[in-house]
């Protein structure tokens, strides 16, 4: 992996929210390329509840300032970037103050899933697209982790599927068993019509549970990786339809030469 670029796009990340399988993962599998390497990046959404004096976050005003629409809304682009402690590793923060400001996650102080969270995942998605075309770093691997972080590899291969820094890239997505109950709001096809993407492309978001977002997330991406030791059962059978690498699942301490091999090996082939 030396010299190789992997872009890493997650929900969450340590030690900015509690540790948990995506957030640990998020910052191993970075630290472990960066030791063998590689050149990373790594993007999440700002919350609110993350405490940006404690981690010394700054706005980055050359990458902020551009309007993002969603579901015909100009919302603001704001970008943030913190390094983490004791290790040669920045994180870029997508920021903005009607999706992130709100002092928590995914939900309200009695559990409510934000009515919002479809265009957040969907503003995060193209926050991070944008940002790294600003950079023009253009990635061998990105790398996909989360439900909030879901819509990613749909929109870089069916809206932005003619951007020339993204050609060679390969996506690799990440499932675990951590979903949500429910669904996210019923439009929310509505507002991926709007960009103009196929509704082939999207028919399991007429249904926008845990499930049927991680489908079209592994749709859209070259290679699957097994996150947690056991996934929806629905989930598990339709990946093993799918004719793409798939990556069983490593724990935290063994998974570093399984990912190496599989990133060398299968995505990167």
């Amino acid at each position: 992996m030396k010299d190789k670029r992997v872009l890493y796009v997650s929900s969450e990340v340590i030690p900015y929210l509690p540790e948990t399988e995506i957030s640990s993962m998020s910052f191993e599998a970075p630290r472990m390329i960066n030791n063998n390497g590689g050149q990373i990046r790594i993007f999440m959404p700002r919350y609110g509840n993350i405490n940006e004096r404690r981690h010394q976050l700054h706005e980055v005003i050359r990458l902020s300032g551009m309007n993002l629409v969603i579901n015909d809304l100009d919302m603001p682009l704001i970008i943030k970037v913190a390094s983490i402690p004791k290790e040669r590793i920045q994180v870029y923060f997508i920021d903005n103050e009607d999706y992130f400001k709100r002092k928590a996650t995914y939900a309200d102080e009695e559990g409510n899933f934000y009515k919002d969270n479809d265009e957040r995942a969907i503003f995060f998605a193209k926050g991070v697209i944008e940002t790294v075309k600003k950079l023009n770093w253009a990635p061998d691997i990105i790398h996909v982790h989360g439900w909030l972080a879901s819509f990613l590899p749909l929109y870089l291969r069916n809206y932005y599927g003619n951007e020339p820094l993204f050609e060679n890239s390969k996506i690799v997505t990440s499932v675990y068993n951590q979903s949500f109950d429910g669904t996210l709001a019923k439009n929310t096809i509505d507002k991926v019509r709007f960009d103009a993407i196929d509704d082939e492309a999207i028919t399991e978001l007429e249904e926008p549970n845990y499930v049927n977002l991680m489908k079209i997330a592994v749709k859209n991406s070259d290679a699957v990786i097994i996150g947690s030791e056991e996934i929806p059962k629905e989930l598990e059978d339709f990946i093993n339809t799918l004719d793409k690498p798939v990556l069983k699942y490593h724990n935290m301490e063994n998974f570093s030469q399984a990912y190496l091999d599989f990133y060398s090996s299968k995505v990167l082939k």
